[in-house]
């Protein structure tokens, strides 16, 4: 009887010992649990050995005076103020050319000869007009004579001078519209000394430059409202680019400029900005910025792309070096001291890299110690022992 409650009770103890272990093992996996989310919470720490701590430099963001450059798209220009557009004076058939596209002009020099019925009658008009006021004008002297002789009174003396007036007022409306047709005025003196009609006249260059376009053929009627040659001054250029709106306060006239034309083979060439447009192109949301550029050697060609590289003001801005920055996810991070001696990966925000600099918009202050070189081979180690 004795034996059997031993046996009874051993395994009683038996059962109790299991049910025992079973609970003890539930009571344990909340802390296994535990130790997984602290591990993940921590992955972004690493504490550095003393070999990786060779290796590495520590130290803090500081302020310094930052020139920052804008880079925007630009395109070479003719100077708009040294353009001339060349047209007839009036409606008439061209029967001679004398310039051709990318000829060299002086001022004053022909461009082409025009003829039309209208110059021979503008030339008939003033001829007309030249007699009428030499026939005016002796009257009016033969008037002071007679009146002088008291032949004839002082009205008719006045008369005669008022005609006389009108005449040459005629006269010389009737030479301003000969000036006007291009007839010069050696050729007006001519017509009035001999009364040689001239049956066409030229179209002369009213300035020096380029014949940039020609739009006109031998043998065209033309009419004022035609643009025949267009000159242009190809000495000094015009850079124009477009300035995104964020960008616009970044801008002002007199900032020196940088312009590289692919054209030139990488060669770049130094401008100064005249004008930035006081309003914004609504279709791009850009201000125009145009820039002047001396182009003594012809290099530089109208319609060629450039990018304009704008100088900014230099003012203070908290940078930190270039290699102390890691991408991670497509995102710039740095390496943050925290009070238990690891670096913690840290996510921050930068502009662009000027002079090995990187500013600071966001994510780490002056005060705090980051990892300032090495900071990649610090983060391949601690990507390497969160994967151990």
């Amino acid at each position: 009887m004795s034996l059997k409650i031993q046996i009874i009770a051993i395994f009683l103890a038996f059962v109790m010992s299991s049910i025992s272990g079973c609970k003890s093992e539930e009571e344990q996996e909340p802390p296994e649990k535990q130790n997984v989310e602290v591990e993940q919470a921590d992955h972004l720490t690493i504490f550095l050995g003393p070999d990786l701590r060779e290796r590495v430099k520590i130290g803090k963001p500081f302020f310094t005076r930052v020139s920052e450059k804008l880079h925007v798209p630009g395109q070479v220009k003719v100077n708009e103020t040294k353009l001339v557009q060349v047209g007839a004076s009036f409606t008439g058939r061209i029967v001679e050319i004398y310039a051709h596209l990318g000829d060299s002009i002086a001022a004053g020099d022909k461009l082409a000869r025009i003829t039309s019925p209208k110059l021979v009658q503008a030339q008939l008009a003033y001829l007309r007009a030249n007699s009428l006021a030499v026939l005016a004008e002796r009257a009016a002297i033969r008037a002071r004579q007679l009146f002088a002789e008291d032949v004839i009174s002082a009205a008719e003396l006045q008369r005669r001078e008022s005609e006389s007036q009108v005449s040459n007022a005629e006269l010389s409306a009737a030479r301003d519209q000969l000036l006007l047709l291009g007839v010069n005025s050696r050729a007006v003196q001519d017509l009035t000394k001999r009364g040689q009609i001239l049956p066409s006249v030229e179209i002369i260059a009213p300035t020096s430059g380029t014949v940039i376009e020609r739009n006109v053929a031998l043998g065209q009627v033309v009419q004022p409202s035609d643009q025949l040659f267009t000159l242009a001054d190809l000495s000094v250029l015009w850079v124009v680019g477009d300035v995104p709106e964020h960008a616009a306060y970044f801008v002002e006239q007199g900032q020196h400029v940088e312009i590289r034309v692919p054209a030139l083979d990488g060669k770049s060439v130094d401008g100064t900005i005249i004008f930035v447009a006081d309003i914004v192109n609504p279709l791009t949301r850009t201000v125009m910025v145009r820039t002047e550029v001396e182009n003594p050697e012809r290099k530089l060609k109208p319609d060629m792309l450039a990018t304009v590289h704008i100088d900014g003001h230099a003012h203070e801005r908290l940078v930190i070096p270039e290699g102390a920055v890691v991408r991670e996810h497509n995102e710039d991070h740095v390496f943050i001291l925290q009070e238990n001696g690891g670096f913690t990966l840290a996510l921050v925000e930068l502009d662009g890299t000027i002079n090995q600099m990187r500013p600071v918009i966001s994510g780490v202050t002056a005060d705090q110690s980051i990892i300032v070189k090495g900071a990649f081979h610090v983060n391949n180690e601690r990507k390497r022992a969160h994967l151990e």
